[in-house]
């Protein structure tokens, strides 16, 4: 990890732990998996603004869902469309589509054999600071990248987790973009684990054009056994958020 003040973050010390609705949706198109976000953020914001209104304490849900999708190149509200190296035809025969969403970042993919992490949290129920809150995720992806003998960390002014960040083999292996409405959060992670990485050459991915991308399989040199993933990394997710998952 770089020695510099990503190093110094202070992880939260919840003392509370917060139950959080888990569900694996597997292999879903990308404009489902959207919709069903924003219903889950839609009805935790209706409560939050219920209890505003009224005076009450009802609790708020909190959801983390994984899953993967087919090809697919979304964009974000500050990215730019000319970071899209494809044409229409040319989407069509990569079998891929495109989106632009409303979260925040540029383009990034996602396809089979990436990990997609989409935590819906009131933010009131751990802690209000957007910054931390992605710190903590990265957090969570290079602990899980330890595990595997993997050193990763943060490269300053950038989301996600990067291997090599202090050098010229700098390369990312996990792009983060979220939106927070009334400290509810939705988007997320895409952790890089057995995807095809020849789709990432169709983009500037996350606008940057110097540096590559990379993946568990490929810095290990052989398929991971994504469950055994998913489980690593919902421990440490679960562990640094303080959540019990349901």
């Amino acid at each position: 990890m770089m020695q510099d003040e990503e190093n110094n973050i202070k992880f939260k010390q919840l003392s509370n732990i917060q139950p959080v609705h888990f569900k694996d949706w597997g292999n879903i198109a990308y404009q489902q998996a959207w919709d069903k976000q924003e219903e889950l953020l839609n009805k935790t914001v209706a409560i939050k603004t219920q209890n505003r209104q009224n005076g009450t304490q009802l609790p708020t849900p909190n959801h983390l869902v994984f899953c993967e999708h087919p090809h697919v190149y979304t964009l974000g509200k500050s990215g730019r469309e000319d970071n899209l190296l494809l044409n229409e035809q040319a989407l069509k025969d990569k079998h891929a589509t495109f989106f632009k969403i409303n979260r925040g970042g540029d383009i990034t993919y996602h396809g089979p054999g990436q990990l997609v992490g989409y935590p819906i949290l009131d933010l009131d129920n751990f802690f209000t600071d957007i910054h931390l809150y992605l710190r903590t995720l990265e957090e969570a992806i290079i602990l899980t990248l330890k595990e595997y003998g993997i050193t990763a960390g943060r490269y300053p002014g950038f989301t996600g987790v990067w291997l090599d960040a202090d050098n010229e083999k700098a390369r990312k292996i996990c792009a983060m973009g979220v939106r927070c409405s009334r400290w509810v959060t939705m988007h997320g992670f895409a952790f890089n684990v057995n995807v095809d990485l020849d789709y990432f050459k169709n983009i500037v991915p996350c606008g940057i054009d110097d540096k590559a991308v990379t993946s568990l399989q490929k810095e290990l040199g052989h398929a991971m056994d994504m469950e055994e993933v998913k489980e690593k990394l919902k421990k440490h997710i679960a562990s640094l958020f303080n959540m019990q998952l349901l």
